[in-house]
């Protein structure tokens, strides 16, 4: 596995993206339309915005080689060379697909309304490798038209400047370096193959601590061991848990979500969210959902594992992106399949600084 990029190959399978099919549950179900027209973005500060970097949300990975080994001018020149061919879909495309099918309804049920999703390019590629993402973009019908390309500098100073709400890389430093900012942020890996997902429902799974929550009952687990964890959250089951750092990206999904219940869709909402968490039910699964609760935020389903894997729930849940602090949990996800996103966060991280050169992302 390579740091911050790819849990196995990426270069082959893309047929999980943009297929139409979520095996027994959507496949003879309405296409979204796709305007003829695009649709101008809404403003910044109106909208929830999702930045992507180019290498999650394509797959770069022949350029990424040739960076590490030939050189920052190879680069730039191979991609000029081959400007005019497409990249395949990243772990992040299907993940975008969904976010524009959901704009297409709420546009239709708000059409004058700028309460959208707008996806944000951001990458520290250099200008003219903007060629071939625009030709990308434009072959694959993406309705993406804000870039931000930073020749080579880290871009996370400009995610303030774009109000963003998610930011999701590959670059494991620059996610740390967005949540450290305060932007929720997680590090995309790409399964070997990646299951087919709905493209007519958005889907994210959430673990709890140190992702909705922060890792305050996780530091008590990792002091004190179990039995003093379930007695921690049984003493404090009606003290709300301190939010971590995706608890942003749930109220954004859930003010969206709002707007389809006012028009009596909540049955046939376009976006569904999950608990998926190593918490047991009887002995701390309380306190979780009192705190969600306290928010005022709702989740549509809550999976308390009591410890077993998460992998086989994921696979049934078939989310476009699942959230957790811990690498085991990613890994689990991912080698059934699920696009896993690493959120480096709490107690249960170990910062290394392998002292790498900065790749284009």
């Amino acid at each position: 596995m390579s740091n911050g990029q790819t849990l196995a190959a990426s270069g082959g399978n893309t047929s999980a993206y943009g297929s139409g099919a979520d095996r027994g549950t959507v496949e003879d179900a309405p296409k979204p339309s796709t305007p003829t027209r695009k649709p101008q973005p809404p403003k910044s500060e109106n909208a929830i915005t999702i930045a992507v970097s180019s290498r999650v949300l394509f797959n770069m990975e022949k350029e990424q080689r040739i960076f590490e080994e030939q050189g920052m001018e190879e680069y730039i020149k191979y991609q000029e060379e081959h400007e005019t061919e497409p990249f395949s879909p990243g772990p992040a495309f299907s993940f975008v697909q969904a976010l524009e099918a959901v704009n297409v309804q709420l546009r239709e049920l708000y059409p004058s309304s700028e309460e959208l999703f707008d996806v944000v390019l951001i990458t520290n590629n250099h200008a003219y490798v903007g060629l071939r993402l625009i030709n990308t973009i434009n072959h694959h019908q993406l309705l993406i038209e804000r870039f931000c390309m930073t020749g080579g500098k880290s871009p996370i100073g400009y995610l303030k400047a774009y109000h963003t709400n998610l930011y999701l890389s590959a670059d494991s430093s620059k996610v740390r370096e967005a949540l450290e900012e305060g932007i929720a942020a997680a590090t995309m890996f790409t399964p070997d193959k990646i299951t087919e997902v709905s493209d007519v429902q958005l889907r994210v799974a959430f673990d709890g601590d140190a992702v909705l929550f922060s890792d305050e009952s996780e530091r008590i687990y990792k002091a004190h061991g179990l039995d003093k964890f379930f007695e921690h959250e049984k003493e404090h089951e009606n003290r709300p848990l301190d939010h971590g750092p995706l608890k942003g990206f749930l109220e954004a999904l859930g003010k969206l979500q709002k707007k389809f219940y006012d028009k009596g869709l909540r049955m046939d909402c376009p976006i569904r969210t999950y608990l998926v968490t190593a918490r047991s039910a009887a002995s701390s699964g309380a306190r979780a959902l009192k705190t969600l609760r306290s928010w005022g935020l709702e989740i549509d389903e809550a999976l308390f594992l009591a410890g077993a894997p998460k992998g086989p729930m994921l696979e049934k849940i078939r989310p476009h992106l699942f959230f957790d602090d811990q690498m085991f949990h990613i890994e689990g996800a991912a080698e059934l399949g699920t696009v896993a996103c690493h959120v480096p966060y709490g107690i249960a991280q170990k910062v290394v600084n392998k002292g790498a050169k900065q790749a284009p992302n």
